[in-house]
């Protein structure tokens, strides 16, 4: 299909050498789904290349110890933010899979796509072909929804997204609250709109986790895809004008795969760090690394965004389920009736209810996405006589969807195992200040509100004593986190000095390589980034291949998204 041969042979590499006619690096949510899409085509070899390994422990599988795995050394990067100016110079912990099915493999599972005003963004700024309407057949593509083939959902795709069970006694007491306050219930914010309360939707089939690689991968066997696993890709191969394939390490050996064409789909983080690695980026950066630059492109790494988030608990005046479900020898039966039939509470997330709500004005876009769980995020087995258990309570999350500050990666050395360099930019202007305000204001109000302040007994964090303007944004500097959605780092752009690849996902001034993942975001979605992701590694299939979505029968519905 591609004929390379020629541009490689004045070249030197270690002896052991392979070639395809693609290769994928990175089996997360995009490179799952990109490599599947393209070995669908028979006359096509595929490579697909991960610095980790499996993906089957317990730990990963069971959806409620999500938190637990994302944490889980063995399961991950260990990245951690530079000191963050805006947050007390904290280093922030940045979990990233590495493993197959990466970040999708130790995620919170939501299925969230975004507003659609954020892909008309894209395709307003001369992003042809990444509008709503273009993306939502991709979005449709992958999935088996639990509700169905519709105008908004698909009915036979690779990811199962099921329904969350509702709380039958605290959810009609969140919704009801809701309503006083003015909102609206949703019965699914990827629907016909985003914004109000409702149950958000998980990637869980029959009570497991559902990853990229589990959706799109575990079960393969196809003859014409190699999956390279526990590999870490050292440098991207190119002669300044044309990527030639990869080099990389595994088991202490030096590899090399020449293909006719590259694509990175190692996240945020990782796909940025290769590039500059192999001299592709900012000459001043480059060089301060201590690697030569070979291609300038000057927006590698930059534009780095991720929504902040804020957290607050309130202790529970009545006892609540998750609590219960914790005693140990409750847990055991949970864990027992999961291993038989993959049900039961295990399978399920403690969630009370969730929201998408404009905070800032009147704008029908929502600004911020505000969950509650009923449970302590100190949730602990516990026995009478043995430990106490963490306490019934209420942990509230707030995500501001589209935050004006940014921040980047940079290399730390030209070492391909030295971790990068990450700067968040959080809490960086006042905008965003002020949103984190207004969401922990949000918060109070919500849980002061009748009738749900009769479930609670008191705020827990921060104290009722952090009030005044000055204690309140002491507070937020000092526990802001973020919802672990990194994207933009390789922006996509039309503009080659201010964004990375373009509309077809090509890396500028290089041939042959592109880039798919959520790094090429050129903004942030306002919802969680798995899906989309997925999205991204769908399309970039036809991109590659010269489909379109109407090749696979997918038809976009009668009705816009509101």
């Amino acid at each position: 299909m591609w004929n390379f041969d020629g541009a490689i042979a004045s070249l030197s590499y270690p002896a052991m050498t392979t070639r395809f006619d693609i290769v994928v690096v990175g089996a997360g949510s995009a490179g799952c789904a990109l490599a599947a899409r393209l070995s669908e085509r028979p006359d096509l070899r595929v490579a697909l290349i991960e610095a980790g390994g499996r993906s089957d422990h317990i730990m990963l599988r069971v959806p409620v110890t999500w938190p637990a795995a994302s944490e889980q050394p063995r399961f991950g990067w260990r990245y951690g933010s530079e000191p963050e100016p805006g947050t007390m110079n904290r280093v922030l912990s940045q979990p990233r899979g590495r493993l197959l099915g990466g970040t999708s493999s130790i995620n919170g599972m939501m299925y969230s796509r975004g507003h659609p005003s954020d892909y008309d963004g894209w395709a307003a700024d001369g992003l042809q072909g990444w509008s709503h309407a273009d993306v939502l057949p991709y979005f449709k593509r992958s999935e088996t929804n639990w509700r169905g083939e519709g105008p908004y959902h698909g009915g036979a795709g690779p990811v199962s997204v099921s329904r969350n069970p509702r709380d039958p006694l605290i959810y009609p007491v969140m919704i009801e609250t809701a309503r006083v306050l003015g909102y609206e219930e949703n019965d699914d914010f990827n629907g016909a709109r985003q914004s109000g309360f409702g149950m958000p939707d998980f990637t869980v089939r029959r009570g497991s986790r559902e990853s990229s690689w589990t959706a799109y991968l575990s079960k393969s066997r196809r003859p014409n895809l190699t999956v390279i696993s526990n590999a870490v890709v050292t440098s991207v191969l190119h002669d300044g004008g044309r990527c030639l394939g990869v080099a990389y390490r595994r088991d202490g050996v030096d590899e090399v795969i020449h293909a006719g064409e590259t694509v990175l789909s190692s996240g945020a983080f990782n796909s940025p760090q290769l590039l500059m690695l192999s001299g592709i980026g900012d000459p001043e950066d480059l060089r301060r690394a201590g690697v030569t630059p070979r291609h300038a492109l000057p927006a590698v790494g930059r534009n780095l965004q991720d929504h902040p988030l804020i957290a607050n608990v309130y202790k529970a005046a009545r006892p609540l389920a998750f609590e219960r479900l914790m005693r140990a020898d409750r847990l055991a039966a949970s864990g027992l009736r999961w291993l038989l039939g993959r049900g039961g509470a295990l399978g399920d997330a403690p969630l009370s209810v969730q929201s998408y709500i404009n905070l800032s004005g009147t704008s029908e876009i929502p600004d911020t996405q505000f969950q509650v769980s009923h449970v302590s995020f100190e949730a602990r087995p516990w026995f009478p006589g043995w430990r106490a258990g963490a306490g019934d309570a209420f942990t509230v999350s707030a995500m501001q969807l589209r935050p004006r500050g940014c921040g980047d990666v940079t290399l730390r050395s030209n070492d391909p195992f030295d971790t990068p360099a990450i700067r968040l930019g959080l809490l960086a202007n006042e905008t965003d200040r002020q949103a984190a305000r207004d969401m922990l204001a949000f918060s109070r109000r919500f849980f002061r509100q009748q009738p749900l302040a009769d479930l609670v007994s008191e705020e827990v964090f921060p104290p009722p004593a952090v009030a005044g303007p000055q204690a309140v944004d002491a507070h937020l500097a000092a526990t802001i986190q973020t919802g672990m959605h990194p994207v933009g780092s390789c922006a996509m752009g039309i503009d080659p000095v201010a964004s990375v690849v373009d509309a077809d996902l090509r890396v500028h001034g290089i041939a042959n390589l592109r880039i798919a993942d959520a790094s090429i975001m050129p903004r942030i979605i306002g919802g969680n980034t798995s899906a989309p992701a997925m999205m991204i590694g769908e399309k970039a299939a036809d991109l590659i291949l010269g489909d379109s979505p109407t090749d696979h029968g997918v038809l976009l519905p009668k009705e816009s998204f509101a």
